[in-house]
């Protein structure tokens, strides 16, 4: 099989490195994606997966925590069932996507990775999505920095082994924000993972609200309206709720309630500040960013190179795998492609918590 040389190591990332670090892609072959014959195309690479995808018993134990501001995020903490982890092993921690949880296809698969290693894992929820509305008249965005920030120190002041994050589609753009912000300050991780995050948010954001892309836009603004009007009861004012029921793309929807709410001046103004395509130089921590070409919320003009990011970050860019899709095999399918890669990656790196 053909090596990519996206995937090949900088040179001056494997020279400044950690000895345990260094053959981190060797042999690089095991990791090179191939979607199945029968998922011939980027829409159902990502549509199967996600909706009829066989994911893994994992069982949760819910944690609330009270934030900063007077809000709460709700943490599904891996429950496992076969034996005792100790406290000192690895704990991974997952942001999951707009509108994702704990229990997304891509959730049970990586926390069913995680149980099989012996690891503690943790999904911390964006505010709304755990099930009950959140408190403060906001939500959760793709610059959320912040928020990720908070988490993440505090989990480091718990936990006494080291901790290794991943982050999908909203989730891992948020991740790489917190990542591209803090550089050495982001070591409190020891590395990261980024699948399927819209690096460009605005190439993305006109990916779907075009052509077939409108079918993942209408899927989004059906539960985001829904929550949007459920927040106006709580906070009568806020925005105009004709306006959140006109909105018929992201764009659209962001202007009205996502923009305003989280201190943008428009959704043009706060799709520019999560973009982190040109910020990935600032990236100080090992970091895995993983996108198919294919996908259908980012085009391929919108990939970054080697040579745009730091020597930190491992490009994996295969061909196909759609949205947090990369399902293999024969009908009906695994999806344990995603996890496997993940944690192939990230495991080379727990010397450095």
């Amino acid at each position: 099989m053909k090596r990519d040389p996206l995937l090949q190591h900088d040179s001056s990332f494997v020279d400044s490195a950690p000895a345990v670090v260094a053959n981190v892609l060797d042999p690089i072959e095991e990791w090179l994606y191939s979607a199945p014959r029968w998922l011939p195309t980027a829409h159902a690479q990502t549509i199967v997966p996600a909706l009829f995808g066989r994911k893994p018993a994992v069982s949760y134990r819910r944690e609330r925590w009270d934030t900063p501001d007077g809000d709460f995020i709700d943490l599904d903490w891996l429950a496992h069932t076969s034996r005792d982890v100790a406290s000192t092993a690895p704990l991974f921690v997952l942001f999951h996507g707009l509108e994702g949880s704990s229990d997304s296809h891509y959730a049970r698969s990586m926390m069913a990775a995680a149980e099989a290693r012996g690891w503690h894992g943790v999904v911390p929820h964006f505010r709304s999505c755990s099930g009950p509305l959140n408190l403060l008249p906001r939500f959760y965005h793709l610059a959320d920095s912040a928020e990720a920030d908070w988490i993440l120190r505090r989990l480091r002041e718990r936990h006494a082994g080291p901790i290794v994050a991943a982050g999908v589609s909203l989730g891992g753009n948020v991740l790489l924000r917190w990542l591209c912000e803090r550089g050495t300050d982001a070591s409190i991780i020891s590395a990261a993972a980024a699948i399927s995050a819209p690096l460009d948010v605005h190439a993305g954001g006109h990916a779907i609200s075009q052509g077939f892309g409108m079918v993942y836009t209408r899927s989004f603004l059906k539960s985001l309206k829904k929550k949007a009007l459920a927040k106006l009861a709580q906070h009568p004012g806020l925005y105009d709720p004709n306006a959140v029921l006109a909105a018929r793309t992201l764009h659209e929807f962001d202007n009205v309630v996502t923009a305003p709410l989280h201190g943008f001046r428009d959704t043009d103004h706060y799709w520019s500040s999560a973009t982190t395509r040109a910020h990935l130089k600032h990236i100080e921590v090992p970091a895995l960013v993983l996108n198919a070409r294919n996908d259908p919320f980012l085009p391929e003009s919108a990939l970054p190179s080697q040579a745009e990011v730091s020597a930190c970050v491992t490009l994996d860019q295969p061909n196909h795998g759609g949205h947090v899709g990369f399902m293999t095999g024969p009908f009906p399918g695994r999806i344990d492609w995603l996890s496997q890669r993940v944690f192939g990656y990230l495991e080379h790196f727990l010397s450095r918590g």
